[in-house]
């Protein structure tokens, strides 16, 4: 038995002791998406959420993999979330834990190296300086460690800014314009451009979708895998580990359909 410390962020600063036994069907494991599968878009885990999640990692092995980087996760799952379930995904799986040991750190700098970030960041610069928007705000470039988040608005928008740029921006196709101008100059570098929220659009190497994460989960240790997500459509962020030749993929529409989905599938 392996008992783990969590601070969830429910648990107002108190330290919660979880334990981690090896569950029912340990070669059954299911992968959960965060923003709208576990909790709502941007929100918190709920204490009932999380208490069903405990009970559902006693029946099958249960791994987390999110799009956001671990410091986004763990605001939304609490600190030290790696320690709680077997695998962790953040950044689709660029950082990689097992068991709360690091499995693997990618990054996008050291894969497409400084002189192409540097091409990337000045295009992007020089491009949005003559797009003409009602608002401009701060940050338009958020590098993360396993991509570049862009946003034509810029991220420190507030939330009013944020719904109206959203209107503004399905009017007049800003984001998607941007994106079709990137693939023209930038096809040389096999980069794949991922429109989503409200306000943004990702650019990753091609093959950093959630399917990454899937080179950790080893075929000789699991008979089954299933994925829970709910941008699942094409275009979305979960359709590629959805509808991969590996997974059982299910659509889920909120927190409570993944627990009901989940209480059918496993607790029956």
């Amino acid at each position: 038995i392996m008992t783990d410390s969590f601070v969830g962020p429910l648990s107002k600063g108190i330290l919660v002791i979880l334990t981690m036994t090896t569950p029912d069907q340990p070669r059954t494991i299911a992968l959960f998406d965060v923003d709208g599968t576990l909790t709502i878009p941007r929100g918190e885990i709920t204490e009932e959420m999380m208490n069903f999640m405990k009970e559902l990692s006693k029946k099958i092995t249960v791994g987390i993999v999110g799009g956001s980087d671990l410091p986004k996760q763990e605001e939304q799952l609490g600190k030290g979330v790696v320690n709680l379930f077997p695998y962790n995904f953040s950044q689709n799986g660029l950082v990689a834990y097992k068991n709360g040991e690091v499995l693997e750190v990618q990054t996008i700098s050291k894969f497409l190296g400084e002189d192409n970030i540097k091409r990337i960041v000045n295009w992007v610069m020089k491009y949005l300086s003559e797009v003409d928007l009602p608002v401009k705000r701060g940050t338009f470039i958020e590098f993360r460690s396993g991509m570049m988040n862009i946003s034509p608005i810029g991220r420190n928008c507030s939330r009013e800014e944020r719904n109206d740029y959203e209107k503004y921006d399905l009017e007049h196709n800003i984001r998607k314009n941007m994106v079709e101008a990137m693939k023209k100059e930038f096809d040389d570098l096999n980069l794949t451009f991922s429109i989503g929220g409200q306000i943004s659009f990702d650019v990753f190497p091609t093959g950093w979708d959630k399917t990454y994460c899937l080179r950790f989960i080893n075929a000789s240790d699991f008979d089954k895998i299933h994925f829970f997500g709910d941008k699942t459509f094409e275009g979305g962020n979960d359709f590629e580990i959805f509808s991969h030749e590996r997974t059982e993929g299910h659509t889920v529409t909120s927190p409570e359909d993944t627990m009901e989905q989940c209480k059918k599938l496993f607790m029956a």
